[in-house]
């Protein structure tokens, strides 16, 4: 049986992965030939997403089922108030999330908002993994 530690460790690894595959599938739609920018922008914002949520899970801090992510980094503040603000420019990836993805009265996403999106979640990415080095250098609770 996994101790509470373990669980927790385990959690936070599922939210990083599906993280990582959701930063992974922009940039392969962005480098295709696909030209599928709202995808992109929705796995961009994926990404940052489940990063700032495995942080959360981390520091055990309950979210609510949500893809906005100013809500998000607020709760992030309860922790890390300077990591909060050097999140704010992906909260203009929460459109992504939802609205982009359905028929609608949005204009297409360009090639360049796209781009721009996949480095904001980068750099989301980069941020929260820094945040937790010290946690995840410590590598998994043993029993």
């Amino acid at each position: 049986m996994r101790t509470p530690e373990q669980v927790k460790w385990d959690f936070v690894q599922q939210w990083l992965d599906r993280a990582h595959r959701d930063l992974r599938a922009a940039s392969i739609l962005l480098g295709g030939d696909f030209e599928d920018y709202e995808n992109v922008g929705f796995h961009a914002q994926q990404a940052a997403e489940k990063f700032i949520k495995a942080c959360l899970v981390r520091h055990q801090i309950e979210f609510p089922k949500t893809h906005n992510i100013a809500l998000l980094r607020q709760l992030i503040a309860q922790v890390d108030q300077a990591l909060a603000g050097h999140l704010a420019p992906a909260d203009v990836l929460t459109p992504y999330g939802v609205e982009f993805r359905y028929p609608g009265d949005f204009a297409p996403l360009s090639r360049d908002q796209g781009e721009q999106a996949l480095k904001l979640a980068e750099q989301t990415r980069d941020l929260i993994l820094a945040h937790l080095k010290p946690y995840l250098d410590v590598g998994r609770p043993v029993d």
